[in-house]
């Protein structure tokens, strides 16, 4: 007896959109799909764009020129992302090393390991976790005591930016959620309801410098709806600059508005604290000699790793620090804008053991 063979597959058209190019993300299938639309990718990167659902790693010379990974030694990537680092970081602690990397976003993680995994790199080279690298002292025992080099990029990534059911941008309606891990926390539409306009205030303030924070807190507090739209905050935002300032400009409306989304999603996810703690306990995870590279994207993370790494060279715990943070080159400004706010600072940990 023969089995009888499946029926073929009935083929599944891709949805169809008005006009000459698609315009809402779900629609972008070319860019959602880099493997297979390769030459379109190239070209859209060409222009200094990032493809939608991609993200472009930023550094990624000067980065491993800080870290210099060897074969055989014990990486950390503290933020996997699309794997864009990981990806660049890999090739150079084999044979006979391991990364390890870790990320909150189970939306994208799982994605980022099945490419990560088609490329061929296997859990015996790159072991991957599901948690906040805050609790990088817990991989020790796995990782053999230390790291050799550890990478953070804080950066959020652009495929987060860019889907519009994440919240994260102004541009793009969607729920006002802002959260790294959706399964975990409250959205940021949950938080802006909850908290008095003083605390709204001190937020705008305290994560993102925001010079109009008494006045877009007032505004977002006094609006008649429960704002649970990406789009019902810019608005409430935008309104209420234009009735406190009239002759606010549009570009530096639009400044406010990402500030406004950043101090937002700092709050929601408690990005501050989980930086304060990572940076106590970074060099307790760095072997002697160990190197270590954080790449910051506004001012309240960068205070952070200045501070902290000067701290640790004052007593000895790094042998050497940045003393003043690397730039992005202008060639890769041009060709990823997004890269145009980045710091980069550096350090070493003392060769001697604590």
């Amino acid at each position: 007896m023969t089995d009888t063979p499946e029926p073929p597959k009935p083929h599944k058209r891709r949805v169809r959109y008005g006009g000459t190019h698609p315009r809402r993300f779900d629609q972008k299938y070319k860019e959602l799909d880099p493997a297979k639309y390769a030459d379109q990718v190239e070209h859209i990167i060409a222009k200094g764009l990032t493809p939608a659902g991609t993200h472009r790693p930023i550094c990624v010379d000067e980065i491993l020129e800080i870290l210099k990974p060897r074969p055989g030694e014990t990486a950390f990537d503290a933020t996997l992302g699309y794997g864009g680092h990981a990806r660049k970081l890999l090739p150079r602690v084999l044979p006979g090393g391991r990364l390890f990397a870790v990320d909150v976003d189970t939306v994208e993680l799982p994605k980022t390991e099945a490419r990560l995994r088609s490329e061929g790199f296997g859990p015996d080279q790159l072991v991957i976790r599901k948690m906040n690298y805050a609790g990088i002292l817990g991989l020790l025992g796995e990782a053999g005591g230390g790291f050799d080099c550890v990478l953070a990029d804080l950066g959020v990534s652009s495929m987060q930016l860019d889907n519009p059911d994440r919240g994260f941008t102004y541009k793009a309606d969607g729920p006002l959620d802002l959260r790294l891990n959706p399964e975990r926390g409250a959205p940021a539409s949950e938080l802006i309801k909850a908290v008095s306009a003083d605390k709204l205030r001190a937020i705008l303030e305290e994560n993102a410098d925001e010079p109009h924070a008494a006045t877009i807190a007032a505004a977002i507090k006094d609006s008649p709806v429960h704002l649970m739209t990406t789009a019902q905050l810019a608005g409430a935002v935008r309104g209420g600059l234009k009735a406190a300032h009239a002759k606010l400009g549009e570009d530096l409306i639009k400044k406010s508005l990402q500030r406004v989304f950043m101090a937002l999603r700092i709050e929601v996810n408690g990005e501050f604290s989980a930086l304060d703690r990572f940076l106590e306990a970074l060099p307790w995870a760095l072997k002697p000699g160990g190197r270590a590279a954080i790449l910051t994207f506004h001012s309240g993370e960068d205070r952070r790793v200045k501070k902290a790494f000067f701290k640790g060279e004052a007593e000895g715990i790094y042998s050497a620090v940045s003393q003043t943070p690397q730039r992005p080159s202008a060639a890769e400004r041009r060709s990823n804008p997004r890269s145009a706010c980045a710091k980069l600072r550096w350090a070493v940990r003392s060769a001697k053991k604590y």
